[in-house]
Parts: structure tokens; C-alpha cells; sequence
């Protein structure tokens, strides 16, 4: 059976071989949730280039990343993200959104430090609210 987390990771252009050296070790390191001894769970390939099937007319003018993890554990990932030499850390955005979860958890780094921002307080319940669309 499978855990999945979906990731997404903005960052700025200049610190594409830092994400190139991230997406390594998801492939071949991430520790898995349960069993720290295996590794290797995920990856991320860049949606953002010419090819990105985005929708409108123009190209996007951000540099995003996007995979999934299979049983990662996510407080390495979020050690690992805090650990790389980024060039532009106030640029990066992590976004996390583990199995049975209903909506991204974003991560970014601010006054030094890798601080979640929305939500803060995340309460699952909230995702059954369903606005009365059929108006």
C-alpha cells in the first residue's frame, strides 16, 4: 500500500542546482516514514518550461517543481530543505499536502528560519465545508 505526499517547490531560477541536488536525494536518500533504513521515495520534475501545459496564453514567470513522495518522511524533508545553500531562500515555497490531507501546507523561509504559514493551525474538518455552489 502506498503513503503519497504531493510537493511543489517555487524557487528562484539561480537556484536551479540546488534543486537539481534535492531532487537527488528524494531519489536516492529521502528516509522513509516508517523505516528510516530505506531511502529513495520521490521526485519532482520542473512544470514550469516551455512544455508545462499551463493554461492561457502566455508562459509562466515563476520556476515551479512538482512530484510525489511514497512514505516519506517529511520531517526530513523539511530538515533537507533547510539544510540546502540556497542562493534565494526568501524565494523559496514549499508546498506539502501528505495522504488524507485536503489542502497544501506551505513552507517558507523567513528571518533565517523554514516557517510554515498557511495554514498555521491546519483542522482537516475544515475541507468539508462546501459552499452552496448549485445557485
Amino acid at each position: 500500500m502506498s503513503w503519497v505526499t504531493n510537493v511543489m517547490l517555487g524557487a528562484d531560477m539561480g537556484d536551479f542546482r540546488v534543486v537539481d541536488e534535492f531532487n537527488v536525494w528524494l531519489w536516492e536518500g529521502l528516509p522513509q516514514r516508517d523505516y528510516p533504513e530505506r531511502s529513495g521515495r520521490g521526485q519532482l520534475r520542473r512544470i514550469t518550461g516551455d512544455d508545462n501545459g499551463w493554461g492561457g496564453p502566455k508562459h509562466p514567470e515563476c520556476e515551479v517543481w512538482a512530484g510525489t513522495l511514497n512514505h516519506g518522511d517529511l520531517d526530513a524533508v523539511l530538515a533537507k530543505v533547510r539544510a540546502l545553500p540556497w542562493t534565494h531562500p526568501n524565494q523559496v515555497q514549499l508546498f506539502m499536502m501528505d495522504q488524507e490531507q485536503s489542502f497544501f501546507r506551505l513552507w517558507m523561509f523567513r528571518d533565517g528560519e523554514l516557517r510554515q504559514y498557511a495554514p498555521t493551525t491546519p483542522v482537516e474538518e475544515d475541507a468539508d465545508f462546501f459552499p452552496p455552489w448549485d445557485i
